[in-house]
């Protein structure tokens, strides 16, 4: 089964984020193709390259990243609701005539175009958040 995925909850307020990488790691191992995970709403912070957790928790957005390096999952983050949360990439961040970018590896910015696509593509849609 071919498989989308909505995030719309940031790594650290919300379960969400937690449930919705922990159900793609699921899908993934029972041969399951991910087409496509977007991140929108607050769920865009899973994307940037800062978050500092402490030793002993859990680091969300690198584990997202590790699943897109390892999968090829593709992790696509709304550039609106991005903008607003104040996460960029190199391109953005020169557009937009910031002096640097903060978006995490395997992490890309588009449109709401590559939501809508994903719903078209997969046979599920799953969302995760409000």
């Amino acid at each position: 089964m071919k498989l989308a995925v909505m995030v719309n909850e940031g790594p650290y307020q919300h379960q969400s984020a937690d449930s919705a990488l922990q159900f793609v790691r699921a899908a993934l191992s029972k041969g399951h193709e991910i087409f496509r995970v977007f991140f929108y709403h607050d769920g865009v912070n899973n994307s940037t390259r800062f978050p500092v957790p402490p030793q002993d928790d859990r680091n969300i957005v690198e584990s997202w990243s590790k699943l897109a390096a390892e999968h090829n999952v593709d992790l696509v983050v709304c550039i609106a609701a991005a903008q607003r949360r104040g996460i960029l990439d190199a391109d953005e961040a020169k557009r937009q005539g910031k002096d640097g970018d903060n978006i995490a590896p395997g992490f890309r910015i588009s449109g709401l175009g590559q939501l809508i696509e994903a719903g078209i593509q997969a046979d599920r849609l799953v969302v995760f958040g409000d």
